[in-house]
């Protein structure tokens, strides 16, 4: 397969994780999610390829709404990390490291996390380091830089789910305002998915229970009313579900 093609297939088979998700985030509890996309894809690297990319929101239905963690789509998760195993150094921010590798590792750490706590281990063995993460990374509420972070934690919002905890969710809660700076401004600039990404955080600090410069709900609202695509829709649903709790 050319890498146009390849691209084409990864692409596709994120956005049916995504739409697999976002159906069983919404809907009572039912079968398998991730087994079965594993089964039907045509080409069977694409699902393990495109996994990475919705990370630990595979488990958003189990977290969130109480959906089972059915034995085959644990399976199928393992098998994706088998056949592209996480790094086993531990990456560096940008721009002491890339950054592409460094937030594949956060998704990587915050999906084997979670599926260590939801199965109790159950024999898989599987390892993702923590990446590193600087102390002082979240700016001030009176510093500059905001926007540029804020774009980056929104692209580290797969970990922004009950369960998980870290570096990054505590410069979520040092920065809510610059937070609530970066998805308003995604929204004026109509860059509607980076403006879900980051206002997922803010929803997850809400059911933290951090006090916010702003109303995260109509913010998702307006953001889920504007926008379209599978992978959209997903984040604006967990950001509902967390805004619930």
């Amino acid at each position: 397969m050319n890498p146009d093609r390849s691209r084409t297939a990864y692409q596709e088979s994120a956005a049916g994780l995504a739409r697999r998700a976002h159906g069983a985030l919404r809907g009572p509890p039912g079968t398998a999610q991730v087994a079965p996309h594993l089964d039907i894809a045509p080409d069977p690297r694409a699902p393990q390829a495109a996994h990475p990319l919705l990370g630990a929101d595979t488990f958003a239905p189990v977290v969130l709404a109480g959906a089972p963690l059915h034995h085959e789509d644990a399976q199928a998760i393992a098998l994706a990390f088998s056949a592209l195993p996480p790094a086993r150094d531990v990456a560096l921010p940008p721009p002491a490291g890339p950054e592409g590798p460094w937030l594949m590792a956060w998704r990587d750490w915050g999906t084997v996390t979670l599926l260590t706590v939801l199965t109790g281990g159950d024999g898989m063995r599987l390892t993702a380091p923590r990446p590193a993460h600087p102390a002082d990374d979240a700016p001030a509420d009176d510093a500059a830089g905001w926007a540029e972070w804020s774009v980056r934690m929104g692209q580290l919002a797969t970990l922004a789910l009950p369960g998980l905890d870290g570096p990054v969710h505590d410069a979520a809660r040092r920065s809510p305002l610059a937070l609530a700076r970066g998805a308003t401004r995604a929204v004026l600039r109509r860059d509607y998915p980076t403006a879900a990404r980051i206002a997922r955080w803010l929803a997850w600090l809400r059911s933290d229970g951090v006090r916010l410069p702003l109303d995260a709900a109509p913010l998702v609202e307006h953001i889920g009313l504007l926008a379209g695509g599978d992978r959209l829709a997903l984040d604006t649903a967990i950001s509902r579900r967390l805004i619930a709790m």
